[in-house]
């Protein structure tokens, strides 16, 4: 597999762009015409789709490269965006080696892990490191075991622990989330951190994606995809910075909704780790602007659909209410009326 890696930036220019294949295998998040809420979970690991953002257990795209100069650019203003408690340490192992042996397994061609016993030997060409250290030995990384495999990685990571029949944010993270802040979840349980979702509650879908997460057996990862929409490519809409990116909400213009709207979506997947017992919960941010989108006319269609008939409450929740109807304008253009085909993948 040859990737090409884009110079490309999420701030300030917005060089973003999708290439033809990345838009292809866009995780578009709709199964059908409408939604309110979705669990749609479903097992993951090697052996998705050919060609989707699901054939690798952590997908490396085009973005890889310039989404972890956007990482570190973050951390350096806010090093509170990585937080791990005392006792979570030894899941941070856990997550280095999952990562590590996954990404070199799947892509032998970008990395590599040479392990001699607790002396391991990790190479990311994409980045340029090599490093010697020794497994479970903290003193031989350069920071700790979690945010040295998490600035390496795609997407943002909460690491839950479990006790007391729930999970518990102690450790993650999070640079590219959409309007929540690691800082403020930290130490809370599954429903302290969910409570600002509407009717959700009420609904007892929470109640029921606790059961099934509790369940997750080492070995047996699921995944789900979750959606938002944002104004720029930007990867960092957290609450922290919200005096730089809430403002650009009002730039929004029937000219130029196409280019500056984007659909944000999350492939989150969840897997039990081996020592410590905990949930390591990565969620990859994938985006794409309308422009992009409605280049595949089932996806545009079904958009419309979708965006036009969301509850009003989850459109001011998904961060869009102020342009929904611009929003609505520009997709209705694309959708002739005819019936979509079940399913997120694009008609071949």
């Amino acid at each position: 597999m040859t990737i090409r890696f884009n110079d490309e930036t999420f701030r300030d220019d917005y060089s973003f762009r999708n290439s033809a294949e990345a838009i292809r295998r866009f995780p578009f998040p709709f199964d059908k015409d409408d939604y309110m809420y979705s669990v749609n979970m479903e097992p993951h690991g090697t052996g998705g789709r050919a060609g989707s953002v699901f054939e690798k257990r952590f997908d490396v795209d085009e973005h890889y490269v310039a989404e972890m100069r956007d990482r570190a650019i973050t951390l350096a203003g806010d090093p509170l965006r990585c937080q791990s408690l005392p006792h979570m340490e030894l899941a941070g192992w856990d997550l280095l080696e999952l990562i590590m042996q996954c990404k070199a397994e799947d892509y032998p061609e970008l990395f590599q892990l040479h392990r001699d016993g607790d002396r391991w030997h990790w190479i990311n060409r994409p980045l340029g490191i090599e490093q010697r250290f020794t497994f479970l030995d903290p003193t031989t990384l350069p920071c700790g075991p979690l945010e040295y495999i998490t600035r390496q990685a795609q997407g943002d990571f909460a690491v839950l622990d479990q006790r007391e029949g729930n999970l518990w944010m102690d450790a993650g993270m999070v640079t590219s989330q959409a309007d929540w802040s690691l800082d403020f979840d930290i130490g809370m349980n599954f429903f302290e951190w969910h409570a600002p979702v509407p009717k959700a509650a009420e609904m007892g879908i929470f109640q029921r994606a606790l059961k099934f997460l509790l369940a997750v057996q080492q070995g047996a990862p699921s995944r789900r995809l979750n959606w938002t929409m944002t104004v720029n490519p930007r990867l960092d809409t957290s609450p922290e910075n919200y005096h730089l990116w809430g403002p650009e909400k009002r730039t929004i213009t029937p000219e130029n909704v196409g280019a500056k709207q984007y659909l944000r979506v999350e492939l989150q997947s969840f897997w039990r780790l081996p020592r410590s017992n905990a949930l390591a919960f990565p969620i990859r941010c994938y985006l794409i602007a309308l422009e992009d989108l409605v280049t595949v006319p089932k996806w545009a269609r079904r958009l419309h659909r979708v965006i036009r008939d969301l509850p009003d409450e989850l459109a001011d929740y998904k961060g869009f209410a102020v342009n929904r109807q611009i929003i609505i304008d520009y997709l209705a253009q694309f959708d002739d009326g005819k019936p979509t085909s079940p399913g997120i993948f694009a008609d071949d």
